[in-house]
């Protein structure tokens, strides 16, 4: 049964940081605290007018929610978006479902409140920032989430090991707009 009024968001998705030692953050987050290391993200696309290689793990919460990070293969530019009060890779993420979204675009436009939508190929994700600077991103999953979910979940640790051992390659095989990376 679920409490969850309509129209609102249904829980956390994942709240991102931006680290300077991924490894490290595993050991803290995994091996400390318990949260299970359930996806990580190769990705190398343009951010900020830049071409950016990048590595994004998530950290499972009880109710499914997320801790979330980023490491950059060049740590100019983590130590560039880290400091950066309106960093991309700095947000809250809630997510929500496809009508809950359309109604929020619908709202931000009659309010002439700028967004962005960008489609991650594992989620739809609409980025606002509120009043004060924080960045939100609303998501809605993808239609195959769970299909996704199976597959990051299998390849986390392994995927995290590739990226840290030098291999910068996407492996966003969802995304649309990024080639899918060659198994090795």
């Amino acid at each position: 049964m679920s409490t969850t009024p309509a129209g609102r968001p249904s829980r956390l998705h994942h709240h991102a940081f931006v680290v300077q030692d991924q490894e490290r953050t595993r050991h803290f987050y995994e091996d400390l605290l318990g949260l299970p290391l359930v996806a990580t993200w190769c990705e190398d696309d343009e951010v900020a007018g830049t071409r950016r290689a990048y590595c994004h793990t998530f950290y499972e919460l009880a109710d499914g929610g997320a801790l979330a990070f980023f490491q950059f293969a060049d740590p100019r530019d983590g130590e560039r978006f880290r400091a950066a009060p309106s960093s991309p890779f700095h947000h809250v993420a809630l997510r929500v479902d496809a009508t809950t979204q359309a109604a929020v675009v619908r709202r931000l436009g009659e309010a002439g409140v700028r967004f962005q939508e960008i489609e991650h190929g594992y989620c739809h994700s609409l980025y606002v920032q509120d009043p004060d600077g924080l960045l939100l991103e609303l998501t809605v999953d993808a239609p195959e989430v769970d299909e996704i979910t199976r597959v990051r979940r299998a390849d986390a640790h392994g995927e995290l090991r590739r990226w840290l051992a030098g291999d910068h390659r996407s492996n966003n095989r969802w995304r649309r707009d990024v080639p899918p990376r060659d198994p090795a």
